[in-house]
């Protein structure tokens, strides 16, 4: 099952792995895309065992993660500029071909073998549990705060969702020193969002008066949510050169009216992940304002019981498997 560690490998005992909402799509098959066997996990975190002759970077008994990618092709455009998570020949941490021809296996393991090059230095005093979302979760919505430059003290910033993603977003948008609106369905979480995590206003979507009075107010909006949703009360919101990053991945269109763009210069975009200097700058940055994930840890054997909470978005804010503590040997 795994492969002998190469001059560039890195071999390392996985101890925890975070269940993305990626995980749950790729199993059930609904972009299409998946492959079977398949075994998911792509926030995985660890500490090495084993280093190839030629590996600099790392040594036995570090701290050590990988995220979303174990490959890329390293001389296309995006490669040249550290975007490995947008080159063509990106080859996923799950459901991939790897270059020997055998398919890449995910996280849900207890052991794992990977290209120096994408794996990530976890500081010695990281938690590596409340580390281990950060890999997908953290990268995904720290990346277009940074690209899009919405991490700039004192801007205003709303967080559409409050899930796996949607708080990881509070907490760095907040770190960045923005102001933050959560912006959700759910009524419920609004004292979640403001005495807990920390956010500056709460929004319900569904309430006209309260779309109202916050249109025009926002100088970017990170768009977390997965299910389809109406944009047009999102954009309403925005700024004149205001931001609606997607990061969220419904899996049917949604409908986007242009002429609110066009009144105020406004830009739709998406982003995924990010390369891996920037997770290492992410993971880095992290440690310096003690950001970690809401988690609820749990064994191994509860791994489809946490896939059926998951599904009805049941959990605080991301699943990590004890995969150290709790699997089993065959």
């Amino acid at each position: 099952m795994y492969r002998a560690t190469g001059e560039l490998d890195v071999t390392f005992k996985v101890l925890y792995c975070g269940i993305c909402h990626s995980d749950l799509h790729f199993i059930k098959n609904e972009w299409g895309n998946a492959s079977y066997p398949a075994i998911p996990g792509h926030e995985i975190v660890g500490v090495v065992t084993e280093v190839g002759n030629k590996v600099q970077n790392f040594k036995v008994g570090d701290k050590v993660g990988v995220g979303c990618m174990v490959g890329a092709c390293h001389s296309c455009d995006s490669c040249g500029k550290n975007l490995e998570n947008y080159c063509p020949k990106v080859l996923l941490t799950y459901g991939s071909t790897y270059y020997d021809g055998t398919p890449t296996y995910g996280g849900y393991s207890d052991l794992m073998v990977v290209n120096e090059h994408f794996a990530v230095r976890i500081p010695e005093d990281m938690a590596l549990d409340a580390t281990a979302p950060l890999l997908c979760a953290g990268i995904t919505v720290y990346s277009p705060l940074k690209y899009f430059e919405l991490d700039k003290p004192g801007l205003h910033i709303g967080v559409v969702g409050l899930g796996g993603l949607g708080h990881m977003a509070v907490k760095f948008a907040k770190a960045f020193g923005a102001q933050v609106t959560v912006i959700s369905t759910s009524p419920n979480k609004k004292e979640e969002a403001v005495n807990r995590l920390g956010a500056d206003f709460f929004m319900v979507s569904r309430d006209p008066q309260q779309l109202q009075a916050a249109v025009g107010t926002m100088d970017g909006i990170i768009d977390t949510v997965s299910a389809a949703h109406p944009l047009l009360p999102l954009i309403a919101l925005l700024k004149t050169h205001g931001k609606l990053v997607m990061v969220g991945a419904p899996d049917r269109p949604l409908e986007l009216p242009i002429f609110p763009l066009l009144m105020g210069r406004k830009i739709v975009a998406g982003s995924c992940i990010g390369g891996m200097k920037e997770t290492q700058e992410m993971i880095d940055f992290a440690a310096k304002n003690d950001i970690k994930a809401d988690i609820e840890v749990v064994p191994m054997d509860y791994v489809n019981t946490a896939m059926e909470r998951l599904l009805k978005a049941d959990v605080r804010y991301r699943f990590v498997l004890d995969i150290g503590n709790t699997m089993k040997d065959d």
